[in-house]
């Protein structure tokens, strides 16, 4: 193994295509000499954005998930490319999780100068080691995802990354990525300069002042704060006179070498099915699927090779290049109609356009219409139940056995029926067919019926479902049990989502990503208890990595997950979030845009956020101009409001029995707030017993009446649903 460790880029170099194709047809000793010859590569990258510390777990991490979305890379050549984003978006989800263990342990990249016997070396290597220690200690200034763009500008000073493969990691063109780095850089002299005027003997009076009341620990506000005297103070300004630029630094840092005990699982983990690396650090459910793996060995057959490949590695996954195919026969994507979406708190009506098999059906219905009582449909195009089959026609009285089928055999102005009962999913759910502004599709609950898609048979690398096909409605659906993310909305337009529980999945239960995610809404919704194996993953709704206007969040329920119950941490476009209630997860509502790199306008209204372990309203390091209305924070651990980088307005908010109720940064504006007049005498609220919001909804799906939480005052969430706020 250690063979192909010593230089990646020239042991794999131009055949980089060739190991993948092989690999990808079940060649283990391809796979291994592929993995291999980038894993120092890897190491480095994540050991210079985390630390060395934490480097080798989030390095087995990222290996394992390019093993899974191998057979689903369709551009070999762009191999490292791919590898390297995988990477960097393992370090992005580590430095997310990172947030809930305020305050702030941030850890400076504490990399050993490897020219210690000063003896030897001259008065300017002695000053370049010195400036390198100041660059160390710098870093512990940025913000995690500047942190995050220096591990992968390293690589590239290096000669580990060309500027095409950063912007690809980035997922942005390079020109952006140009413009990115150069921020970053300018930041990075900020701290360096910083690092030095804190250093001087004796310090500036003015930057003591300015420091009264700091404990010493770096983080974002005292860095906005000493950074406006540096601008000011010519004496301290004067300390970034003489930086070596960091070019000529970061290549002195050293070489981080891959351990020889990764290297050794690597390779014996790829000799034994995974089982090695999985069982000293990957994720549970990946040890279960190597645990199947007994039959691959690297001196294997090809044919055996690759069927214990697709045994442990579906050809998708959420690192795959793509997301999951549609089922087969379902059709491709129709182009977005122009028409405008409908309004979120519509309930699409049955289609009475018959499809072949269910004429009859039809027929039937439009002679006699159905009751307008039922929560969910009571006519239908298509018809599923968990006895039918496959090979009927779709019709009430022969349906189909799955999903899977009738978003295949759906058309644009058609309606899906799920009977009650459990469906337990045998393979993901595609559906790629879209509806358009005029003829929406429909799927649904029938009459009052109560289906469940069971998805704890899929591998933790699936998507239970996964729908790229816009203009749809899901109502009356549960969704439990899958291992990796439940529900994921790829770029979908005009979808609404109303009265389903998705819960008990390990990654997430609804995910709306990718761009052109737009004018969508998920309304009247619970999303609960989901998190990984290990219990230290899993949002309950999230919109992230995409962008796109006009999506809403309204009347939902998102408690009991792992990390946070509404995650907007990855997404660049203002979402409007009014009348939820998030409780009892790591952290209530995260408020981030863009990984905190880009300034997002979210409209945050008459929600309420209860014990939970982290933070009741988070930013993220959103710098954005968040607006909070009418929001209330009760009994979270950490804190209520926790918006130290955005530029809030908050208003109209309330906050009681916190960690500390709230915590903002020098731009943000606060009026009309609980905390910025005397409580009243009575008491914020009228209930402090949870019992009656967390009780079932009633029959219309909207959230149940309560008294918990209801403001005595101006300030504070209604606790109830406020449609149009």
């Amino acid at each position: 193994m250690a063979a192909v460790l010593v230089d990646g880029r020239r042991e794999a170099g131009a055949d980089v295509p060739r190991l993948v194709a092989a690999a990808q047809a079940g060649d283990a000793a391809a796979l291994e000499r592929l993995l291999g010859a980038h894993l120092a590569l890897v190491h480095h990258l994540i050991a210079r954005a985390v630390g060395p510390g934490e480097a080798d777990d989030l390095t087995q991490e990222t290996m394992l998930r390019a093993v899974r979305g191998l057979p689903g890379l369709r551009e070999p050549e762009r191999f490292r490319s791919w590898l390297v984003a995988i990477a960097y978006r393992r370090v992005q989800e580590h430095g997310r999780r990172r947030v809930l263990e305020l305050p702030h342990r941030l850890e400076a990249l504490d990399v050993p100068d490897p020219g210690t016997d000063f003896a030897d070396r001259s008065v300017a290597e002695l000053a370049l080691s010195a400036q390198r220690r100041e660059l160390v200690r710098a870093t512990a200034w940025l913000d995690q995802t500047d942190r995050q763009l220096l591990a992968l500008w390293w690589q590239e000073v290096l000669g580990d990354l060309d500027r095409a493969e950063l912007a690809a990691a980035l997922g942005v063109e390079p020109s952006h990525a140009a413009v990115r780095l150069k921020r970053m850089k300018a930041q990075l002299d900020l701290v360096r300069a910083l690092v030095r005027a804190l250093d001087a003997a004796p310090r500036c009076a003015g930057l003591e002042r300015a420091a009264a009341g700091w404990d010493g620990r770096p983080g974002s506000v005292w860095r906005k704060r000493l950074a406006r005297h540096l601008r000011e103070c010519a004496e301290c300004g004067g300390r970034a006179t003489g930086l070596v630029p960091p070019e000529r630094l970061l290549p002195g840092l050293g070489v981080l070498l891959v351990p020889d005990r990764l290297a050794d699982e690597l390779a014996n983990g790829l000799a034994n099915g995974l089982g090695t690396a999985l069982r000293k650090g990957a994720p549970a459910a990946g040890r279960a699927a190597a645990g199947r793996a007994t039959a691959w060995t690297v001196a294997g057959a090809a044919a055996v090779a690759t069927a214990v490949l697709l045994a442990v590695v579906p050809w998708s996954g959420p690192d795959s290049p793509a997301p999951h195919p549609p089922a087969p026969g379902a059709t491709a994507p129709a182009a977005p109609s122009p028409a405008a979406p409908p309004a979120p708190s519509a309930v699409a009506s049955p289609s009475a356009s018959p499809s072949a098999g269910s004429t009859a059906d039809a027929a039937r219905s439009a002679a006699a219409p159905p009751p307008a009582a039922f929560p969910g449909v009571a006519v239908a195009d298509l018809y599923v139940a968990p006895d039918g089959s496959d090979d009927a026609d779709g019709s009430l009285a022969h349906p189909f056995a799955s999903l899977a089928r009738a978003a295949a055999a759906v058309r644009p102005g058609q309606t899906i029926a799920l009977r009650g009962g459990t469906y337990r999913l045998a393979a993901p759910v595609g559906i790629g067919t879209a509806g358009t502004g005029e003829q929406r599709i429909t799927l649904s609950a029938y009459r009052d019926e109560h289906p469940v898609l069971d998805a704890s048979a899929l591998p933790a690398s699936a998507w239970a479902v996964t729908q790229t096909g816009g203009f749809w409605t899901v109502q009356g659906l549960e969704l439990r049990g899958a291992a990796g993310h439940g529900w994921v909305c790829s770029g979908c337009r005009s979808t609404v989502f109303q009265r389903v529980a998705f819960h008990g999945n390990g990654r997430s239960g609804l995910l709306l990503r990718d761009a052109g995610t737009s004018g969508n809404a998920v309304l009247d919704s619970d999303f609960y208890d989901n998190r990984d194996a290990a219990g230290t993953a899993g949002i309950g709704l999230g919109l992230t990595s995409g962008s796109g206007g006009g999506n809403v969040v309204r009347g939902n329920r998102l408690h009991d997950n792992a990390t946070d119950g509404l995650d907007l941490g990855g997404f660049t476009s203002p979402v409007t979030v009014d009348s939820n209630w998030s409780y009892r997860n790591g952290n209530g509502f995260t408020l981030g845009g863009g990984g905190g790199r880009t300034a997002v306008a979210h409209l945050v209204v008459n929600n309420a956020a209860w014990d939970n372990s982290g933070l009741g309203f988070n930013d993220e390091g959103n710098p954005g101009a968040l607006r909070l209305t009418g929001n209330s924070a009760f009994r979270n651990a950490l804190f209520g409001f926790y918006l130290p980088d955005a530029a809030a307005e908050l208003s109209a908010d309330a906050a009681l029995g916190n960690g500390r109720d709230v915590q903002r940064g020098p731009n943000s504006r606060s009026t009309g707030n609980s905390w910025d007049a005397p409580a009243p005498a009575t008491g914020l609220f009228t209930s402090t017993d949870p019992a009656t919001a967390e009780a079932a909804r009633p029959a219309d799906g909207s959230l149940p009446p309560t008294a918990f939480l209801r403001p005595r005052t101006a300030a504070g969430a209604t606790m109830t649903e406020q449609h149009g706020s």
